[in-house]
C-alpha cells in the first residue's frame, strides 16, 4: 500500500496544499504548532474516518470557512484508489471513492489502512477505559468495516434505551424497555465476540514484541474485561448472561437514569509481570508496552488486509530513549511507508536520512527540505 498524493483544502491550517509522496519514509520537518500533525490527522481521517484529537468535524476547518476536503490517491496491490473526503460545517460529511459518492459511509473504510502511534497514546495504558475501547474499535473497523455498522447499532440502541431511562418522574414503560433490553443484548454479544476475538489475535504479537522490546526480561499479558463477564464465545450463552445481567442492575440503572450493562462499560487490561501496568507501571514499562502494541498492529493489519498500512508517527521519538527509537526505525525499514513528524533530524542517521523524503512545514506550508 502506497500513499502517492494528498490534497488539503481548507483542513485545519492548510489553505491548499498538494503532497507528492516520492519515497518510502517521509520527514515531516518544523517546529510546533506549524501543522505537522494536522497532515497526519487527514491521512488518519482517510483509513479510519476519525480523528483522535476531535470528534466534531467544525474543529477540522479552516476559520472563515464552511467546509474542507481531503483527497489522496493510494496505490494497493488489489488496485488503485482514488478518495475524497468532504467535511462541512453544519451538515453530514460526504465520502468519495474512485469517484462514486458513497451512501454508506461505512464503504469508504478499508481503502487506505493506517496505523496512527502520537505522543497522546502513551495515555492508552494510564488512561480511562474509554480510551482503550476507542483504540481497539478503531483497529476492528480497519480489520473489519463492516464492525463499523455493527457497533453504530450498538450505540444507537443505548442512546434510544438511554432516553427511556432519563424520563423523569415515570417508571419507564417496562414492555417497552424489554424491547430495548432484547436490542442492547443482541447487538452487544456482536460487538464484545468482535472484540474479544480481535484482541485475541492481538495478543501473541504484542507479547513477541514487548518480550524483544525488554530484551526478555518482561512479561506482557492483555485481558479483555468484558462488562458481561462470560468465558464462552457462544453468541447465546452472553445473550443470556447480558441479559440476566441488566435484570440484576434494573434498579441502580432506574435510579441513576443510564444503562450500567454492556460493552460501552468494557475495559482492556493491561499486565506486566502479572502488576497491573496502569498503576505501577513505570514510564519506561508503559512506552514499551504502547511501542509494541503499535507494532503488532502493523502486522495484524498486513496479516489479515495482505497489504502492509501507512505508518503515521506524529512527535513520538522525543518520547522514546535510544533503544525504543532504535527498535521502532529498524523495524520500519522499506516495509511500511511511513509519515513521521519532528522538530529537528537528530534521531536519523544517514541511511534514513538519504532514503527518506524530507518536507518541511511552516505555517501550513510545506515545500522540500534542502
Amino acid at each position: 500500500m502506497f500513499l502517492k498524493t494528498l490534497e488539503l483544502r481548507h483542513f485545519r491550517n492548510y489553505s491548499e496544499q498538494r503532497i507528492d509522496f516520492t519515497a518510502p519514509k517521509t520527514i515531516l520537518l518544523g517546529e510546533n504548532a506549524q501543522g505537522k500533525s494536522n497532515l497526519l490527522e487527514s491521512v488518519e481521517l482517510l483509513a479510519t474516518l476519525k480523528s483522535h484529537r476531535t470528534s466534531r468535524d467544525r474543529d477540522l476547518i479552516q476559520d472563515g470557512h464552511s467546509n474542507a476536503r481531503i483527497t489522496a490517491e493510494v496505490n494497493r496491490d488489489i488496485g488503485y484508489a482514488d478518495l475524497a473526503l468532504v467535511l462541512r460545517d453544519k451538515s453530514r460529511r460526504t465520502a468519495i471513492r474512485n469517484g462514486e459518492k458513497l451512501r454508506r459511509q461505512m464503504d469508504f473504510l478499508g481503502a487506505l489502512n493506517a496505523v496512527q502511534f502520537s505522543s497522546l497514546d502513551l495515555d492508552l495504558v494510564r488512561g480511562g477505559p474509554g480510551e482503550r475501547r476507542s483504540w481497539l474499535d478503531t483497529l476492528l473497523m480497519q480489520l473489519e468495516p463492516v464492525y463499523a455498522y455493527i457497533l453504530g447499532q450498538y450505540q444507537q440502541a443505548l442512546k434510544q434505551r438511554n432516553a427511556l431511562l432519563k424520563q423523569e418522574e415515570v417508571l419507564p414503560d417496562q414492555a417497552q424497555l424489554a424491547l430495548w433490553d432484547a436490542q442492547l443484548a443482541a447487538l452487544g454479544t456482536r460487538v464484545i465476540r468482535r472484540r474479544s476475538r480481535g484482541l485475541a489475535r492481538l495478543v501473541p504479537l504484542a507479547q513477541y514484541w514487548h518480550e524483544a522490546i525488554s530484551g526478555k526480561t518482561e512479561y506482557l499479558q492483555l485481558r479483555y474485561a468484558a462488562n458481561v463477564s462470560c468465558d464462552e464465545d457462544d453468541a447465546t450463552v452472553i445473550q443470556s448472561a447480558f441479559l440476566e445481567r441488566i435484570q440484576r442492575r434494573a434498579i441502580a440503572e432506574q435510579y441513576q437514569h443510564t444503562t450500567l450493562v454492556g460493552p460501552h462499560r468494557d475495559d482492556i487490561e493491561f499486565t506486566i509481570n502479572d502488576t497491573p501496568a496502569r498503576q505501577y507501571g513505570s514510564q519506561g514499562q508503559q512506552r514499551t508496552l504502547v511501542l509494541a502494541l503499535k507494532l503488532a498492529e502493523l502486522e495484524l493489519i498486513e496479516s489479515v488486509i495482505g497489504d502492509p498500512p501507512l505508518l503515521l508517527l506524529d512527535d513520538v521519538l522525543a518520547e522514546l530513549d535510544l533503544n525504543r527509537q532504535n527498535q521502532l526505525l529498524e523495524t520500519i525499514q522499506d516495509r511500511f511507508q511511513t509519515l513521521i513528524t519532528t522538530t529537528h533530524l537528530g534521531s536519523f542517521d544517514a541511511q534514513w536520512l538519504n532514503a527518506s523524503q524530507v518536507l518541511q512545514v511552516v505555517a501550513g506550508q510545506i515545500t522540500s527540505w534542502k
